[in-house]
């Protein structure tokens, strides 16, 4: 399967997932934040687009680990592969570079780029040899609460409580929420929390992406399709259920319609919401390691 393959279904079964899930205001991400973040046989969390197929891919066939790893990789874990087991299809990121000619100068000038291969992974759950992790069922425990809040308090973003509404200022460079008493549980307050963290990443002085964007235009849904991963990834990292909006009514339709114009917005979006979490673990000090190869 090619890249373009995996991302033309990955984005198709999003909007299937949006249009099922908008009589209960479940939304495809609440999926990803309540599974456990998708590792590698070695520890390594997956990234971006990655995680969110292995995530989904996960909890579609009841399997809780969400720890994956090639077919070799299980073998050097001692783990082997079952027979007639089906792998899925993750994206892998290859730095490329070409030499070619200025044509006003005729010298040689190196041009690196990326290119798009896919590569297939097993789940642990598919392989024999490798003992499974207890399955950790608590969500929101003390010991998760109390890491959230130092987390939060360690990017020392101004965040204003007290309001009755949730969002980013940008102008201000300012996150306005409720007091944490008016939420049902602490949990729900925290991973508000984040996606308005992961809004105020797009500040010009942080990652500078386009905020200018009014309720209804592409570049509102796409933000708002960015904060809501972003905080759905580091839901599933923390141990933390989502916050469910009441407000998805007004985003649905549009979501849908940018996701079917333009396909390949999922991936920018995934990436984006990577990157605001890269800069957010930096600012905390809570740098995770990373991913980057077929492992």
């Amino acid at each position: 399967m090619r890249a373009d393959d995996i991302i033309d279904t990955v984005t198709a079964d999003l909007i299937a997932a949006i249009e099922t899930g908008a009589d209960t205001w479940q939304m495809p991400w609440h999926t990803v934040a309540n599974s456990h973040q998708s590792t590698n046989a070695d520890g390594r969390p997956y990234r971006g687009m990655n995680a969110w197929i292995l995530s989904l891919t996960a909890a579609d066939r009841g399997w809780s680990s969400n720890t994956w790893a090639t077919y070799r990789t299980w073998q050097r874990h001692d783990a082997q592969v079952r027979r007639g087991e089906k792998a899925t299809r993750v994206l892998l990121w290859k730095p490329t570079k070409r030499t070619t000619n200025d044509e006003a100068t005729g010298d040689e000038i190196e041009r690196r780029g990326l290119v798009c291969r896919t590569y297939s992974v097993f789940a642990a759950e598919q392989v024999d040899g490798y003992a499974l992790p207890a399955e950790a069922t608590d969500r929101g425990t003390p010991d998760q609460i109390t890491a959230a809040d130092a987390y939060f308090d360690r990017i020392g973003i101004d965040v204003a409580t007290g309001h009755n509404h949730a969002c980013y200022r940008p102008a201000a460079d300012r996150i306005e929420v409720p007091q944490l008493a008016q939420f049902t549980e602490p949990a729900l307050y925290y991973s508000t929390l984040a996606h308005e963290h992961v809004h105020a990443t797009g500040h010009e002085s942080r990652l500078a992406r386009d905020l200018t964007g009014r309720f209804g235009s592409d570049a509102y849904a796409v933000e708002e399709l960015v904060a809501e991963l972003g905080a759905a990834f580091w839901c599933a990292r923390f141990g933390l259920s989502p916050a469910t909006r009441d407000d998805h009514t007004a985003y649905l339709a549009h979501w849908v319609r940018v996701l079917r114009e333009h396909p390949r917005v999922l991936l920018t979006v995934c990436s984006k919401a990577q990157l605001a979490l890269d800069w957010l673990d930096r600012a905390s000090g809570d740098e995770a390691p990373t991913q980057d190869d077929a492992a």
